[in-house]
């Protein structure tokens, strides 16, 4: 019997300029939003699986118990995480996304991917069925971007666009910080 694919879903919070993270990698206090953290756990909470590099993580009390796919290019193909039972190594350039979802033994639901830079845009052209987009007005000037090319020219939204998605919805997460979620879908 064949795995199925699974809904593919992406979380992000971005600064004024598109970035999730400080040049230094880390994820700033600035966009460390209460009302972005609730909606951001509870849409893990039904995930079958996380996807994240190696250097991102989703945080949280529940992070160990979540199954996941980690992202890296120091393992030659696809192999179980020494570090935890519950997930695996993929290296994308050495075998494909469906490989490694099979190897993770989920037959189907949602995978969360949760970033970082080149996860989210590895993602993009394997194709996401939801990536979800929190906007806050907090400025990260030179930090890491959301997506490849995000900074230069282009913001999130474009290259969303660029990848066939649409805007599908906007809310107001929290009125105090004037964050928006942004859930964007294939057309």
């Amino acid at each position: 019997m064949a795995i199925k694919r699974p809904r593919i879903e992406g979380f992000a919070i971005v600064s004024r300029e598109g970035m999730i993270a400080g040049s230094d990698s880390s994820f700033p206090e600035a966009l460390k939003i209460p009302a972005d953290q609730e909606f951001y756990q509870a849409s893990l909470d039904r995930a079958s699986a996380v996807a994240n590099g190696r250097h991102s993580a989703e945080g949280g009390p529940k992070e160990a118990a979540r199954r996941r796919i980690i992202l890296t290019r120091r393992v030659q193909r696809l192999i179980p995480d020494p570090n935890n039972p519950l997930a695996v190594l993929w290296n994308p350039a050495t075998a494909p996304f469906e490989e490694a979802w099979q190897r993770l033994g989920v037959d189907d639901g949602m995978l969360a991917v949760v970033g970082g830079t080149d996860v989210f845009g590895l993602f993009l052209n394997i194709g996401y069925d939801a990536f979800f987009l929190s906007r806050a007005e907090a400025s990260v000037p030179r930090g890491r971007p959301v997506f490849p090319g995000v900074g230069r020219d282009k913001t999130p939204e474009d290259v969303l666009k660029m990848h066939g998605l649409v805007l599908r919805d906007t809310r107001q997460l929290d009125p105090v910080t004037n964050t928006m979620l942004e859930e964007w879908g294939p057309k």
